[in-house]
């Protein structure tokens, strides 16, 4: 699902989330309060759709929020560059995020409490406790320079692939990006899958999720990939 997102100048843009917006993300309102790892990957999400819709970029730039809480259906986010960090004002959290989606250390170690104290109180009026990502389950996604590499690496890891995995088509850049969940192969297994797959592609740290892919991307195999491939 698409976020709202508008472009008030080249400097700033506003982003309307909805109650839909979050729940079709498995977020709620008081994890944007509390920082979790969930509530970071959306907001690499919004600045990417940002970036993809409008060219809206901010490498290198500090950015400033201020979230204005509507009612109990939907936030209001601000998002503006500053040239000058002197001219951060204190109502505004910071962070500043990496726009190449497909570089390492996109981590958003600078997702301000500010932030989070602003969305709050707005959030325990609303008697929301924050819902932990869940580790049992992870997806990565790694990326490749051609559709070769990746029946490269299906046919090394061969049919019987126990995870489930879907490959996308980035038609700006001609590059091929391939999800990868835990499903019900045992830690061991994904990590000796992941490492087979980092021979031939680039593994993405954060920066750029599978919801991303599926809304700007071609899909190319929405499931079992690495299987039909390695057939």
């Amino acid at each position: 699902m698409h976020m709202k997102i508008e472009k008030i100048n080249d400097n700033q843009i506003r982003c309307t989330l909805t109650k839909e917006d979050l729940a079709s993300r498995q977020l709620k309102l008081s994890e944007l309060a509390y920082g979790t790892e969930k509530a970071k990957r959306l907001f690499r999400e919004m600045m990417q759709q940002a970036n993809f819709e409008f060219g809206f970029e901010a490498e290198d730039i500090p950015l400033m929020i201020e979230a204005i809480p509507m009612n109990a259906e939907c936030v209001v986010l601000l998002i503006t560059k500053v040239e000058d960090p002197e001219e951060l004002d204190t109502r505004f959290a910071r962070f500043s995020p990496s726009n190449d989606s497909y570089e390492e250390g996109d981590d958003f170690e600078g997702y301000d409490e500010e932030l989070q104290d602003r969305l709050r109180p707005f959030a325990e009026q609303l008697k929301e406790e924050p819902v932990p990502d869940d580790p049992a389950r992870p997806t990565r996604i790694f990326v490749f320079s051609s559709i070769s590499e990746v029946m490269d690496a299906a046919s090394q890891i061969g049919s019987a692939c126990p995870c489930p995995t879907a490959l996308y088509k980035d038609t700006k850049k001609d590059q091929y990006l391939l999800t990868i969940s835990k499903g019900e192969a045992t830690p061991e297994d994904y990590g000796r899958l992941c490492n087979v797959l980092s021979e031939y592609g680039k593994v993405v740290r954060g920066g750029i999720s599978e919801i991303f892919l599926k809304e700007h991307c071609e899909t190319i195999m929405a499931s079992n990939c690495i299987q039909n491939l390695a057939n």
